[in-house]
C-alpha cells in the first residue's frame, strides 16, 4: 500500500491538472475564434471593417498581456501557500469571467460600455489562465515519477487540445444549426455559459486532490523562509531561464495562433474561403493532438527530450510557406495536410515536454513563480498579439502572405537554436 499511494497522487494530479486545463484553454481558446467572426461587428463596429478585425484581436491581446501578472501573483502565493488553492482559484476565475461575456450586452446595447468590460473580462481571463499553467504543471511533474514527467504532465497540453476542440466544435455546430442572424444575434453566447458545466466538473476533482510533494516536502516543512520574494529568488537565481523558456515557446505559440485564429479570418476575409474549413481543422487539431502530446512525451521519456523539440521546431520552419502557398491557392487537401504538421506535429512535439523542462530551470521553493511567469512572458511576446501581428502584416502589404509565412518559419528557427543548447 505505501507504493500505491505515489502512484494514486501521481494519477490524481495528472487527472486534477488535466481537467482544469481543459476549462482554462475552452475558454481562453473560444474567445479566440468568435473574436475572428463575431466581436468585430458586435463591439467594435466600424466603417472599416480591417480596423474592427484588428480592435477584436486587439482584446485577444488583452488577455495575453495580464497572464505575467497572474503568473507573478499566483506564483508567489503558490510557492507559499500550496499549488492546490491557487489551481482550485484559478478555474472558478477563468470560468466565472467567460460566462459574463456569454452575457455581456453589445455595443448597440449599452454603447462604449460593452468593449469596456469585454476587455476587463479579458483581463480577469487572462490573469486566471496566467496561474494556472504553473500550478497545473508542476502538480503534475511534482508528483509524477521521476522517469515519466513528461507523459505524467501531457495532460497539461492535452487539455489545451480537447478545449481548443469542445470550442471549436461549439461554434461550429451553433454555426452550422443556426441562421447567420441568429448565431450573430445570440448564439454565440452560449458556449461562454456552457463553461458553468465544466467549472463544476474541474473544481470537484481538484478539491479532492493531495497537496504537492515537492510543495510539502521543501517549502512547507522548511525551518527558514528566504526574505526575498519567489519571483525575486528566480530572476535572481536563473536569470536565463526565461529568455531560454520565451525563446523555446516561440515554435509552439506562432504555429497554433497562426493556424487555428489568424488563418481562421484571413481564409474568409481575404480568399473567400468557407469559414466552416478552419472550424473543421481546430476540431480535428484538438482531437489529434490527444493521441499525439501523449505520445511525443512517452518518446520523449525514452529518447530524450531535446530529440523531440528538436525534429518539431525544424518541421516548423519547413512547412510554414508551404501552408500559406496551399492557403493562397485554395487547396483544401495541402491546406489540412500543412496545417496538422504544424498544429498537431510541430505545436504538439515542442509542447509535449515543456512541463518538466520548464519546471527542473527552478528550485522547488521558487519554481511556481520562476516557470509560472516565464511561461507567461513568452505567451505575451510570441502568443498574444500573433493574430493582432499577422493581421496587420497582411493589411500593410495589400493581403499578402509571405509576411506571415516568415514570421512564422524565424520564430520556428528561434525555438530551434533554444532546443540546440538544452541538455537532453
Amino acid at each position: 500500500m505505501p507504493d500505491m499511494q505515489p502512484a494514486h497522487q501521481a494519477r490524481r494530479a495528472a487527472l486534477a491538472a488535466f481537467l482544469g486545463a481543459v476549462v482554462d484553454w475552452y475558454d481562453f481558446l473560444l474567445y479566440g475564434i468568435v473574436a475572428a467572426l463575431i466581436f468585430n461587428t458586435q463591439f467594435f463596429p466600424s466603417a472599416n471593417p480591417a480596423v474592427g478585425t484588428l480592435a477584436a484581436f486587439a482584446t485577444f491581446g488583452v488577455g495575453f498581456l495580464f497572464r505575467p501578472l497572474g503568473g507573478v501573483v499566483f506564483g508567489h502565493f503558490g510557492d507559499t501557500l500550496g499549488r492546490k488553492r491557487m489551481l482550485m482559484l484559478t478555474v472558478f476565475l477563468m470560468g466565472g469571467a467567460t460566462a459574463l461575456i456569454g452575457l455581456l450586452p453589445t455595443y448597440n446595447q449599452i454603447g462604449i460600455a460593452a468593449p469596456v468590460l469585454l476587455v476587463a473580462l479579458r483581463a480577469i481571463q487572462g490573469f486566471a489562465v496566467g496561474g494556472e499553467w504553473g500550478g497545473a504543471a508542476l502538480m503534475a511533474v511534482e508528483s509524477a515519477p521521476a522517469h515519466r514527467r513528461a507523459f505524467y504532465s501531457s495532460g497539461v497540453q492535452v487539455g489545451y487540445g480537447v478545449g481548443l476542440l469542445l470550442a471549436t466544435g461549439a461554434v461550429a455546430l451553433l454555426s452550422g444549426l443556426l441562421s447567420e442572424a441568429a448565431f450573430a444575434g445570440w448564439g454565440w453566447r452560449l458556449p461562454f455559459v456552457f463553461t458553468l458545466v465544466l467549472v463544476a466538473i474541474a473544481y470537484r476533482v481538484r478539491a479532492r486532490l493531495a497537496e504537492s510533494p515537492d510543495f510539502v516536502a521543501q517549502v512547507e516543512n522548511a525551518d527558514d523562509r528566504p526574505a526575498r520574494l519567489p519571483v525575486v529568488r528566480a530572476l535572481s537565481r536563473h536569470p536565463g531561464a526565461f529568455g531560454q523558456i520565451i525563446a523555446l515557446r516561440l515554435a509552439e505559440l506562432l504555429t497554433m495562433y497562426i493556424v487555428t485564429t489568424f488563418a481562421l479570418n484571413y481564409s474568409t476575409a481575404y480568399l473567400g474561403l468557407d469559414r466552416a474549413l478552419f472550424l473543421n481543422i481546430g476540431m480535428a487539431v484538438g482531437a489529434i493532438s490527444c493521441l499525439t502530446i501523449p505520445l511525443f512525451a512517452w518518446c520523449a521519456d525514452h529518447i530524450g527530450r531535446r530529440r523531440v523539440y528538436m525534429t518539431g521546431a525544424t518541421l516548423g520552419v519547413v512547412a510554414a510557406f508551404p501552408f500559406f502557398m496551399a492557403l493562397s491557392a485554395g487547396a483544401t487537401v495541402w491546406i489540412v495536410v500543412f496545417a496538422l504538421l504544424l498544429a498537431n506535429i510541430t505545436h504538439d512535439m515542442v509542447v509535449s515536454v515543456q512541463q518538466p523542462v520548464f519546471a527542473e530551470l527552478f528550485g522547488a521553493d521558487y519554481r511556481y513563480s520562476g516557470a509560472g511567469v516565464g511561461y507567461q512572458v513568452a505567451s505575451v511576446i510570441g502568443g498574444g498579439f500573433t493574430p493582432f501581428i499577422a493581421v496587420a502584416l497582411v493589411d500593410i502589404t495589400g493581403g499578402a502572405w509571405w509576411p506571415v509565412a516568415a514570421y512564422m518559419a524565424g520564430g520556428c528557427l528561434l525555438s530551434l537554436a533554444a532546443a540546440w543548447r538544452m541538455r537532453s
